[in-house]
């Protein structure tokens, strides 16, 4: 997929941040593709763009209109539609990272039809993937895993690739959802591949490489929580990680979306590695990235040193404090570049 910028971002009338993530993500990397927001009655989220009508957006040179909400089950809610067909209309094409695809909604169907522009579904591709297979491949890898989901692992990932290759290492970024896949420009949304070949896609995003690469590989959902586990535990052997960083945010007591309790970080850390030694035995945690968002700076330097010291291993927020502190446990750990 070659998707035109710059974007214009829909946020729908969703009722939190989370909940924009796409957009949210695509503003914080990539905020020179961007124009500005279109929000409906009743939307809590804001990316702080600037508020546009749709035919206001085309008029300023918007190339795309993004679907940039999320919800349970990638749903497309039914008055979204009119926005999209408005789009299409006004001369953008449209990109959808939902599971439903653009063209079987009738209405959207026609509009792009009609309108001569493209509609695409970054959650869905062509590639055809084989099932894992488990061999150990040369290069060097990093993986997210986390506590629950939406828990900061697709921004740990960036942060942890733009600060290795800032350092002089070689290292590359590797999407598994459908944001980073509109921030990077490639990658595969692994919770819309046939559970079967998860792993195997897995194995596909990151290559075998020189043995000085790092593929930093973005996490999905949670080997904890009961919706996306399978994804994660796919991910987990498919990516087959020589390290791995843990993603925590926390004030919360519940998995988002279900009443299951939250896991320690320590959990997290001991059935990640039990769980990757199947494809990697010597899988081991360099890090705790903690999204201190909900914290002021006293109390959330406070957490990080706690957190640091009860497991023996750098801890930080990688937006509010940086990450070299990771960075340093690679070298530590792997060597320099």
């Amino acid at each position: 997929m070659e998707i035109a910028h710059p974007y214009l971002l829909f946020l729908g009338d969703v009722p939190d941040a989370l909940a924009a993530k796409t957009a949210i993500g695509i503003v914080d990397w990539r905020r020179d593709w961007c124009i500005g927001q279109v929000r409906l009655e009743g939307c809590v989220a804001d990316t702080g763009l600037p508020d546009m009508a749709i035919e206001d957006g085309a008029k300023k040179g918007a190339k795309t209109m993004v679907v940039g909400a999320v919800n349970a089950g990638g749903r497309l809610p039914d008055h979204w539609v009119d926005s999209i067909v408005s789009a299409l209309n006004a001369g953008m094409d449209v990109a959808s990272g939902l599971h439903v695809r653009l063209g079987s909604i009738a209405a959207i169907a026609a509009a792009a039809k009609a309108s001569g522009r493209s509609l695409y579904d970054v959650r869905h591709n062509t590639e055809v993937f084989p099932t894992g297979k488990g061999t150990k491949r040369p290069g060097k890898r990093i993986l997210t895993v986390g506590t629950d989901c939406s828990v900061g692992k697709k921004y740990t990932a960036l942060a942890m690739d733009r600060a290795m290759s800032a350092r002089g290492y070689e290292s590359s970024f590797c999407a598994t959802g459908q944001t980073g896949v509109l921030i990077s420009g490639r990658g595969v949304a692994l919770d819309a591949v046939v559970a079967d070949f998860i792993s195997g896609a897995a194995e596909w995003l990151s290559p075998a490489t020189h043995d000085n690469h790092w593929q930093v590989v973005e996490g999905q959902g949670s080997l904890f929580h009961p919706s996306f586990a399978g994804v994660t535990m796919g991910l987990l052997h498919g990516s087959q990680p020589d390290a791995f960083i843990v993603c925590h945010e926390p004030t919360r007591t519940t998995m988002r979306g279900v009443s299951t309790p939250l896991p320690s970080i320590q959990q997290v850390i001991d059935f990640t590695v039990q769980a990757g030694r199947l494809t990697n035995p010597d899988i081991r945690c360099i890090g705790i990235a903690v999204n201190t968002m909900a914290l002021n700076e006293d109390e959330a330097w406070t957490f990080l040193a706690k957190v640091g010291e009860d497991h023996g291993l750098p801890a930080t927020d990688p937006v509010r404090f940086g990450i070299d502190v990771i960075v340093d446990k690679v070298a530590a750990e792997f060597g320099g570049p």
